[in-house]
């Protein structure tokens, strides 16, 4: 049995980001798994506010992985990307008749890994996808409607046809209901 090597990772951290955890963690999910110039992409594009520190610590990873391994930064892909919770800054917020409302200001830690892609396995852009179905056998053609040829004679449709119910006739207001 042949022996691999231990893959290589790098990682940066930022700490005490000024974040919920909760929305950082929606952004990381989209980079994870993916090729540095993939992840540095689907970052760039991201609206969330999150994804700017997410793009922080992905910089500085590669910026680890070039100076400290010298790996070359478009040959990574992102191996591990998680999202811990920071302490929470609880704060007051003045309300009505004196009285004080609790604010909770939550911080996150996001780290994130990157890893020299594996030159014999070939990585899909997103591992934990779920796998494309195969091709569906084809559905059997529906019946057709008749066509104007074979529709039916009036006298038929006249007979099929439902009867319109016949409304009941407007009751009159009489003068000893209306007028007071």
């Amino acid at each position: 049995m042949a022996e691999t090597a231990p893959q290589q990772e790098v990682r940066a951290q930022a700490k005490w980001v000024r974040t919920t955890p909760r929305k950082a963690r929606l952004v990381v999910e989209h980079i994870r798994g993916r090729s540095v110039p993939e992840a540095r992409t689907v970052l760039a594009f991201t609206t969330r506010a999150a994804a700017r520190d997410v793009e922080k610590v992905l910089r500085s990873a590669i910026a680890n992985a070039e100076a400290n391994h010298g790996l070359v930064g478009d040959d990574l892909y992102v191996s591990a990307a998680f999202v811990d919770e920071g302490p929470t800054l609880k704060r007051w917020r003045a309300r009505a008749r004196g009285r004080a409302a609790r604010i909770h200001k939550r911080t996150c830690h996001i780290t994130v890994k990157v890893a020299p892609l594996p030159l014999d396995a070939v990585r899909p852009a997103r591992p934990h996808a779920k796998p494309v179905a195969e091709e569906r056998p084809a559905r059997k053609p529906r019946a057709s409607k008749p066509k104007a040829a074979e529709a039916p004679t009036p006298e038929v449709a006249a007979a099929e046809e439902k009867p319109k119910r016949a409304r009941a006739p407007r009751r009159k207001k009489s003068n000893s209901e209306g007028d007071s």
